[in-house]
C-alpha cells in the first residue's frame, strides 16, 4: 500500500488476505504500475474495490517480474467491506481476466503484513530439454536443446543448502537489504516432457536471485562451469563471475510460509 495511506487503511475494520495465482506472461510483474503499463497488481485492486466498494491499496509476499508466475502468492490489504470471505474467491474471479484466479481468502489479525509477516517461500523453476522446444511451455519453462548433466547440477544445487552471502547470485537495483539467506531446500528433478524442475525454499530471496543461480546451474550442466568453480563463484560474493539470468518464463512462485 501507499506509504502516505497506510494509517488511513489500517483504520479500516478488516484484514483481508488472499492466496493468489497467476499466468504472468501478459503483465509488467506483480508491483503496481502507471498506466498504460499494466501489472498484476493494477487488475486486482481495480476489480476488488468495485466488490469492497472502496478503494484498495494490497501489500504482497512478494513483487515478481515481469513474465513470471505464482502459483501461491499472498497479498492483504485492509477495506470496510462486508463480503464474506468464503465468497470472496468467487466474487473475484466472476471479475477478474482468467489468468488471474484468487484461490482462497481469509481475514488476518491488524498486524498481519502479506510481505513482512512471511516465515520462508518456495520458488520453482523450469527447464525444458529435447530436440525441439514445446510450444504448450514456451512461456513456462526455459528450453535448453544441449543435453545437461544432471547429476553436476545436483551437486552444484547442493552446495546452495544452509546460510550464505548470495551476493554473486544478487543483480543490482534490488532493494537494500542483507544478502545473507537461509536455503533449506535446492533440488532438481526430473519430470515427465522432458522437464527439469527446480525447487528453491529459502527464508528470503535477493533481487533476481533464483534467476540468476539457475543461470549458473545450466552453465554447470553444460560443462562451462564445474561445482569446484561453482563454490568459488559463490565464495566470490561478485555477480560479475556468475552466468546470465535465466529467462523470466521459467520462474514460478510457488508458495509462501506464515
Amino acid at each position: 500500500m501507499k506509504r502516505e495511506h497506510k494509517a488511513e487503511m489500517k483504520a479500516r475494520a478488516r484484514n483481508i488476505v488472499l492466496k493468489v495465482a497467476y499466468d504472468g506472461t501478459a503483465y509488467h510483474g506483480f508491483q503496481r504500475q502507471t498506466p498504460p503499463v499494466i501489472a498484476v497488481q493494477n487488475v486486482l485492486e481495480a476489480r476488488l474495490s468495485k466488490i469492497f466498494g472502496d478503494s484498495i491499496e494490497m501489500a504482497a509476499s512478494g513483487r515478481t517480474d515481469a513474465g513470471v508466475h505464482a502459483a501461491g502468492q499472498v497479498v492483504n490489504f485492509f477495506t470496510d467491506g462486508r463480503i464474506p470471505v468464503e465468497q470472496i474467491p468467487r466474487a473475484a474471479n466472476s471479475q477478474l481476466p482468467p489468468d488471474i484466479v484468487v484461490v482462497e481468502a481469509w481475514e488476518g489479525g491488524p498486524s498481519f503484513s502479506a510481505r513482512h509477516s512471511a516465515k520462508s517461500k518456495t520458488y520453482l523453476y523450469r527447464i525444458q530439454q529435447g530436440a525441439v522446444p514445446c510450444p504448450f511451455t514456451r512461456n513456462y519453462a526455459w528450453y535448453i536443446r544441449q543435453p545437461l548433466d544432471i547429476g553436476a547440477m545436483r551437486e552444484a544445487l547442493a552446495l546452495l543448502v544452509g546460510t550464505h552471502d548470495f551476493s554473486a547470485f544478487r543483480a543490482a537495483g534490488g532493494a537494500p537489504m542483507s544478502p545473507v539467506r537461509t536455503m533449506y531446500q535446492a533440488t532438481l528433478a526430473e519430470k515427465p516432457g522432458d522437464i527439469l524442475e527446480f525447487t528453491f525454499h529459502g527464508n528470503g530471496f535477493l533481487y533476481h536471485m533464483v534467476r540468476n543461480i539457475v543461470g549458473t546451474v545450466a552453465d554447470v550442466g553444460k560443462k562451462r562451469c564445474s561445482p569446484a568453480r561453482f563454490t568459488e563463484i559463490m565464495a566470490s560474493r561478485d555477480r560479475r563471475l556468475a552466468s546470465p539470468t535465466a529467462p523470466a518464463c521459467g520462474l514460478c512462485l510457488y508458495k509462501v510460509e506464515y
